[in-house]
């Protein structure tokens, strides 16, 4: 049932589990302004106090227009019982698949349940959840702060540098430093992809400008990079397809190398053998390369 609660009232513990967005907070103080709080604030009554789950925009704009009391609707009595009907209820909340991540993991943490309990329990099946929990076991600390604020577009991280991990090994250290070179420049996605594209496949001077934040040169000098092959010959486009071919298989092999899975002395008389083969030839082949 809802009520009207004091704003100071509110927990606010979890709000870095919810994605901010400017723009849209703008808009959302202008209509509140306007028309008041339409929707109420949700969370979980513990006590004297009200834990925050949804509606932390809401709550900022409230805070910003002197509002000292705001409608609010209880979720349940639980945290996990909370979260639990929050996440039910996420398709028509809106929750992106990364704040779904979050919750989720917390509720593992809260309920100590198994995968298979916290898909019974949402509904869901148990790679859905499994899914999300992925995502949070993958991304480090300062990534999930950086597109949590806002900082760093979520389509970026979640369709092209998952990409690089899940296709080219890269390590999570490299996302991270990557995420943060980037984020907060105001960059469109294209231009992220751009520019993660040239920081794992292109030259360690390409990541060192990144890192010191010169993004804007570095797109700059990708532009003078032309798209249209045409202007190549045969013989030149069978070359650079060769060159692409061996910075990913180089990429591959680096990050593949200290996996403790590789153990079996099949593997090792094998691998010995191509390596032998491989370094005989890093002397003439990086001449090559160099002219």
């Amino acid at each position: 049932m809802g009520r009207e609660v004091e704003l100071a009232m509110l927990d606010l513990r979890y709000e870095s589990y919810r994605m901010k967005n400017a723009a849209l907070e703008v808009r959302l103080l202008a209509s509140i302004a306007q028309r008041g709080i339409e929707e109420p604030l949700e969370g979980v009554d513990q006590e004297s106090r009200s834990i925050l789950l949804n509606g932390f925009k809401r709550y900022r704009c409230a805070a910003k227009l002197g509002l000292g009391m705001v409608p609010y609707s209880c979720l349940g009595e639980e945290e996990a019982v909370g979260i639990v009907n929050l996440l039910r209820v996420s398709n028509t909340k809106s929750l992106s698949i990364l704040e779904q991540a979050a919750f989720i993991d917390q509720l593992r943490k809260l309920a100590s349940i198994s995968v298979a309990e916290i898909a019974e329990q949402l509904s869901r099946s148990k790679s859905w959840v499994s899914m999300r929990l992925g995502l949070m076991t993958e991304m480090s600390l300062r990534v999930r702060e950086h597109i949590f604020r806002g900082d760093f577009p979520v389509y970026a991280y979640m369709y092209t540098l998952r990409q690089f991990m899940r296709m080219n090994g890269v390590p999570k250290q490299d996302i991270e430093d990557f995420v943060v070179a980037v984020s907060g420049n105001k960059l469109s996605i294209r231009e992220i992809e751009h520019l993660a594209q040239g920081y794992f496949r292109g030259p360690e001077s390409f990541r060192e400008a990144l890192r010191q934040g010169h993004s804007g040169r570095v797109l700059d000098w990708m532009r003078q990079v032309p798209e249209d092959p045409n202007g190549c010959n045969e013989f030149e486009r069978v070359l650079l397809r060769d060159l692409e071919i061996t910075q990913k298989y180089m990429q591959r092999v680096m990050g593949k190398s200290p996996d403790r899975r590789l153990k079996t002395p099949a593997f090792h008389a094998q691998a010995n053998l191509l390596t032998a083969g491989i370094l005989s030839q890093q002397r003439a082949f990086f001449d090559s390369l160099r002219t």
